[in-house]
């Protein structure tokens, strides 16, 4: 067994979750014709994958720090594609929704020890570069899920989106039986509730780890924002439909996949807080000129697109960063620590997606405003975060 798990294998494992996710979207109008449910019913497929996800990534942090990161993982890779399987042969919307949060038990488990298994082997400055690989990763998956998604689902029907995840599931389970080494340093001593609500405890009273957090999930919640609000402002003001607004969405994917390789590039050659600076104030320019043509009445495609595809590529630069910095201030808890940040940015997503239509009710510019004040939050929260890791160097 090798010492270091392979990065490749590490990209491969935090790709599962986002793929299966996203793949399923449209074919969710199919599904439901099939299983004879209505949209309201098979919309739970994708809400409960993603509750499921944040509340399975508070749960996976602790378990990590106490079994050990290679049978939580290898539990949770199997929990995935057992749930693949179970949505796969789903002959009613139930079982469906039950394989979905199955799927996203599992996945919260992926995303979450994918990120601390590279602290653990390569520790807080070797972690940001690596860490880019497997935000790049997320990021493709994201990208390509909807197109595999799609033609899937014309040429075979939607049950072979959930096959194919059963097929990707069991192979990199049978690659990590074999790969993946354990990487824990320090296990914790206790799985009762006390104890974890402890460690949580300690966790968030860390003001530099709230510091990182709460950067790279204000950049986040831009990203969240106008992807709520974005299709319909195509439609309604941009005279627009759901093709156009596909194709020029790309601009955004490829943006945050360019700025995620582009922070493995760098990585040695800048520190960890001067890339999530770099990041944060491309986000801003970003952001600043996608405000500025709104208040110009000078909106149009490419001044949508191309503004937030900044901000995105300014993301790609600095979440990796911020993740690693994050998880790296808890030595005793990186479990811990990844999956409450997990659950940070997924619930502040899930809020924001029903935020959106009453911002959308004010008119974009209030929208815009909103995705303007993210990287300013992100610049604050970076700065209170250096500080305190500096003061606490010094003493």
């Amino acid at each position: 067994m090798k010492l270091n798990p392979p990065v490749a294998l590490l990209t491969l494992i935090a790709m599962a979750s986002p793929l299966a996710l996203n793949a399923f979207v449209p074919a969710m109008p199919d599904a439901a014709a099939a299983l004879d449910a209505d949209i309201a019913t098979i919309q739970l497929t994708f809400t409960c994958y993603l509750l499921t996800l944040a509340i399975g990534q508070l749960i996976t942090g602790p378990l990590a720090d106490y079994f050990g990161r290679r049978p939580v993982l290898l539990a949770g890779l199997g929990l995935h594609t057992l749930g693949s399987l179970l949505a796969a042969s789903a002959d009613g919307v139930e079982m469906l929704i039950a394989g979905r949060v199955l799927q996203a038990l599992g996945g919260s488990t992926c995303m979450a020890l994918a990120r601390t298994i590279i602290l653990d082997v390569h520790g807080r400055e070797g972690a940001a570069g690596r860490m880019g690989y497997v935000v790049m990763a997320i990021a493709i998956a994201q990208a390509i899920a909807p197109t595999i998604g799609g033609f899937l689902n014309l040429w075979t029907g939607w049950n072979s989106i959930f096959y194919m995840s059963v097929f990707m599931g069991a192979l990199v389970w049978l690659v990590a039986l074999r790969m993946l080494p354990e990487t824990s340093r320090a296990r914790s001593d206790s799985l009762h509730l006390g104890g974890i609500l402890k460690r949580y405890g300690e966790v968030l009273g860390s003001g530099q780890y709230l510091g990182y957090v709460l950067s790279t999930t204000a950049i986040a919640a831009a990203f969240y924002l106008f992807v709520g609000s974005s299709p319909y402002i195509v439609t309604d003001q941009l005279g627009g439909n759901s093709a156009v607004f596909g194709s020029w969405f790309l601009t955004v994917s490829l943006a945050f996949m360019a700025g995620s390789f582009l922070s493995t590039r760098l990585a040695k050659l800048f520190s960890v807080d001067q890339m999530v600076l770099c990041g944060n104030l491309l986000s801003l320019l970003g952001a600043a000129l996608l405000l500025g043509l709104s208040l110009l009445n000078a909106l149009s495609l490419a001044g949508l697109f191309l503004p937030m595809a900044l901000v995105i590529f300014g993301r790609g630069l600095s979440q990796p960063n911020a993740q690693s910095a994050a998880i790296s201030s808890s030595d005793s808890s990186a479990g811990t620590a990844s999956g409450l940040m997990g659950f940070i940015q997924l619930l502040t997503g899930a809020v924001i997606a029903q935020l959106v239509p009453m911002l959308l009710d004010y008119g974009t510019t209030l929208v815009f405003c909103c995705i303007l004040a993210a990287p300013v939050v992100a610049l604050l929260a970076h700065y209170s975060a250096w500080r305190r890791r500096h003061d606490n160097a010094a003493q």
